[in-house]
């Protein structure tokens, strides 16, 4: 498995705990958005925003810029590579339980089809 800076996982995973940072996230996909336009789909202050910009870019997913009295905010992607790259590890464990599992039903349904009779006793 990769190491990967514990602290810094910690920070992007309680950034993407919150569903309007996620929104935010999403949001800044697509292109760069002031903290204003940030904050306009949830009807939130600016104060409150600049908050969730701050959660985020304390875990280096977004970068701020500012440009005269305006603040930028633009997605770094990196951090979730990060992440992305050691929940694979855990992926490992979960399709081979669900692989074992599809294979019991499997199983279970062919038993089922060659003796009707199990059928009726479910």
């Amino acid at each position: 498995m990769v190491e990967h800076d514990s602290r810094a996982l910690d920070e992007v995973f309680h950034a993407l705990s919150d569903p309007t940072r996620r929104a935010m996230l999403r949001r800044l996909s697509a292109r760069e958005h002031t903290v204003g336009e940030l904050a306009e789909p949830f009807a939130m202050s600016l104060a409150a925003a600049s908050k969730h910009v701050k959660t985020l870019e304390r875990a280096r997913l977004v970068r701020r810029t500012v440009r005269g009295r305006t603040h930028v905010c633009g997605l770094n992607p990196s951090p979730l590579a990060e992440a992305n790259e050691w929940l694979r590890f855990y992926e490992r464990y979960w399709t081979g339980r669900l692989d074992a599992l599809e294979a019991l039903l499997r199983a279970e349904d062919a038993a089922t089809a060659k003796n009707p009779e199990r059928k009726k006793k479910r």
